[in-house]
């Protein structure tokens, strides 16, 4: 992934907060064990191509886990089972450590994640959320990542972990996946969507509809894909506000927020879209094999969160259709 500088415009006096955001680098470092769901079981990618059905969020984790028994502790507010705070020094590659100011998110991708984090941060924080908290930290890593969930690698794609409160991202998942193998745009703002995305993963978790998703059925109306969708319209909530977010000292974190880049924005839901992954890697589609909705539910569900849209315009779960 390039970094395009034209986009996404960070206030160069404001601070930026690393406390979040830490790198496990390569060969598989992170926290808890075993594959991901637990009980070492290794989901199934729905496109039996790599890990491109995975992509984005790996809800079936909770679900599937939630059926086999497996407690996450998640859901309605409540604090996570696993808890981790910042990888210890040994294991964070310092991969962040010169991300200081907004100036350094205009020139640095590494540095834009942690600018979009703390814009989340701060945004999320102001919103009422009952029994508030951040997520626990975005780490990135390449190759393979122990978590909460137990171990992933870069086939699942970014993804949030409900049993530690984390997002993770194999930086490589861009290059690799994203873009070679979906067709996917490159640019700054697309990967600040992913991450608010998944940062809407857990606004739905602490506000408990993840609870909500009881069973492994797929299809464009189904719980999985309405948690999907609602982390969709979340992303576009943050969007439309992100000019207003600050750092601690009350500086403004994103000065600017283009056309161009809610345009990646929209470009990269779609890329994600179910209908387009199986286009691109089976040559047909199947509606009811969804779980992340069709490229137009994505695009529609992230313009409802930016054109206007509140914290409550954003239950899918309650929407006749989505």
């Amino acid at each position: 992934m390039s970094y395009a500088a034209d986009v996404v415009r960070f206030n160069p006096k404001a601070r930026l907060d690393t406390s979040r955001v830490n790198d496990g680098g390569s060969g598989g470092r992170g926290r808890g064990g075993g594959s991901v769901g637990g009980g070492g079981m290794r989901f199934p990618i729905p496109t039996g191509r790599g890990g491109i059905g995975g992509i984005i969020l790996l809800v079936v984790v909770f679900v599937v886990g939630r059926m086999l028994g497996i407690d996450f502790g998640v859901g309605g507010g409540a604090s996570p089972v696993y808890s981790p705070t910042r990888l210890s020094d040994a294991d964070d590659s310092g991969r962040y450590d010169d991300c200081k100011t907004g100036a350094d998110a205009n020139e640095s991708q590494d540095c834009l994640r942690v600018a979009v984090e703390n814009s989340l941060t701060d945004f999320w924080s102001d919103q009422g959320i009952r029994n508030w908290e951040p997520i626990s930290a975005l780490t990135t890593f390449t190759g393979g990542v122990s978590t909460g969930c137990g171990s992933a690698t870069t086939d699942v794609g970014p993804f949030y972990c409900p049993a530690d409160f984390g997002i993770y991202e194999d930086t490589t998942f861009f290059d690799e996946v994203f873009e070679r193998q979906l067709g996917g745009p490159d640019g700054g703002f697309v990967e600040a969507y992913v991450i608010a995305h998944e940062y809407g993963h857990h606004i739905s978790n602490l506000l408990g509809f993840m609870d909500k998703v009881t069973n492994q059925k797929t299809g464009p109306q189904s719980l999985s894909t309405r948690l999907e969708l609602q982390a969709d319209c979340y992303a576009g909530l943050w969007a439309q506000h992100a000019t207003e977010t600050e750092d601690a000292s009350g500086e403004v974190l994103v000065e600017e927020l283009t056309d161009k880049d809610i345009q990646l924005a929209l470009e990269a839901a779609a890329a994600v879209g179910d209908d387009h992954i199986q286009e691109k890697t089976q040559g047909q589609t199947n509606p009811e094999t969804w779980n992340h909705g069709s490229s137009e539910q994505r695009m529609n569900w992230f313009r409802e969160g930016f054109e206007g849209g509140t914290v409550e315009s954003c239950d899918t779960f309650s929407a006749r259709t989505v």
